[in-house]
């Protein structure tokens, strides 16, 4: 019976039958020192592009290891296509909001500075290793794309078209999200159009930028309830309520089995 692999690795190389993919440093590391495995053990590779591969693992040492590809285990599918637009946190709450946000399925994260943001830099690859780590975890086929950080005006002035904002409004002006999702013309058991969830700071956002927010075609307010949340509550009950309601766990089948949890 072949062994079943254990490790589940991002590279941005190439996946194909027999292709040789050289691991990371860090990658390295966690297999040999952490994990002591060996040559031979096998292993599962996504590259967010090629699907999922199982390869096995032909050598490593200090600093360095490779590995052959050996044979697809799930094709690349089309992903939700939701953004997390939000105001930076503090190291260890802006890590939780990362990883869990990369579980709930997000396709981008983007850290946006507001009036009353109170963090004033953001470690783009500590934020990009936690989503990775996150990915690899959750047995997602791509891994967040980590925009720069950015102002409010500059992010609102270099907007896509077609995303709509859902923005939780903490006036509590918005409508409930169910009732937002479909008046905004997200469509219920499908695969929703392009959308980003917007938090603001733990501060709240001031009543001019909340104005200009609320006054902008592409915004549509929403709120989450009668209790006040803090940021990094409000980021994950918004992306759990908008993939239930018009994300991917609507394909969820009653047939599928029970999804392992992290412990």
């Amino acid at each position: 019976m072949e062994e079943r692999a254990k490790i589940r690795l991002f590279v941005e190389h190439p996946l194909a039958p027999g292709a040789a993919v050289g691991l990371s440093a860090e990658q390295a590391h966690y297999l040999r020192s952490v994990m002591r495995l060996g040559p031979g053990v096998p292993l599962l590779l996504f590259n967010g592009r090629d699907g999922e591969w199982r390869a096995r693992l032909d050598g490593l040492g200090k600093g360095w290891a490779s590995c052959s590809v050996e044979a697809a285990t799930r094709p690349q599918v089309r992903e939700p296509d939701i953004w997390l637009v939000f105001a930076p946190l503090k190291r260890a709450r802006i890590d939780f909001v990362a990883q869990k946000a990369t579980e709930l399925g997000v396709s981008a994260l983007w850290p946006i500075f507001t009036r009353h943001t109170s963090v004033g830099r953001v470690n783009d690859e500590r934020l990009r290793a936690n989503a990775i780590e996150a990915a690899e975890q959750c047995e997602r086929l791509t891994v967040p794309d980590i925009f720069e950080p950015a102002s409010l005006e500059e992010a609102l002035a270099s907007w896509p078209k077609g995303r709509r904002i859902f923005l939780c409004d903490e006036r509590g002006g918005g409508a409930p999200i169910a009732e937002a999702l479909g008046t905004a013309g997200q469509s219920p058991g499908s695969l929703a159009e392009p959308a980003a969830a917007m938090i603001g700071p733990e501060g709240g956002f001031s009543s001019e930028e909340l104005d200009r927010l609320r006054n902008n075609p592409i915004v549509t307010p929403i709120g989450l309830g009668p209790r006040v949340l803090r940021a990094d509550t409000a980021a994950l009950a918004v992306l759990a309520c908008w993939q239930a309601l018009v994300g991917d766990w609507r394909s969820v089948r009653a047939e599928t089995p029970a999804r392992r949890f992290q412990p």
